[in-house]
């Protein structure tokens, strides 16, 4: 029988995958809200870096600017798809590191200085993830009329047949 804690790393990482494929597909220009479509793929991910954990024990990634993390905030940084994507592999290594060394019981205590359950954050990423990949599809479907492939836990092979749906 599947722990808790395996469960939620197979659904995190088709979430993941799902986020990976909304990047390989979307405009990066777009504009969203007046921002970069970028921003909100930095911001989500960059989210998910922070609040997955432990968002009041957090280190900052090292290109990261003073507010980067709002898409509202100018910055003078603008991070390439592919530094995005190398974030987005290095924050998904980290999640499942933690995810290994998670035990159920865990999953409804306090991380430390926290006020959230682990289990409370892992369920705020997983809709704060699934939040912003709807919205980059969205602009994704509305611009080239094609439909990125979404996968499951048991439904990644899905991608072997390219990065949108046939």
């Amino acid at each position: 029988m599947k722990t808790l804690c395996e469960i939620i790393k197979a659904q995190v990482g088709a979430n993941y995958l799902n986020l990976e494929t909304a990047i390989k597909t979307y405009d990066r220009n777009a504009l969203v809200c007046g921002a970069p479509a970028w921003r909100y793929v930095y911001h989500t991910i960059h989210s998910a870096d922070k609040w997955f954990f432990n968002p009041f024990v957090f280190d900052e990634p090292p290109f990261h600017e003073d507010g980067m993390d709002n898409p509202d905030n100018p910055c003078a940084i603008e991070l390439s798809d592919t530094e995005l994507l190398e974030y987005l592999e290095k924050v998904k290594q980290k999640t499942f590191g933690y995810l290994d060394a998670l035990k159920d019981k865990e999953l409804c205590e306090c991380p430390p200085d926290c006020v959230f359950t682990r289990m409370d954050l892992v369920l705020m990423q997983c809709r704060h993830l699934n939040i912003h990949v709807g919205m980059l599809n969205g602009q994704t479907i509305e611009r080239t009329g094609k439909f990125p492939v979404t996968v499951g836990p048991n439904s990644a092979d899905k991608l072997k047949n390219g990065l949108y749906e046939i």
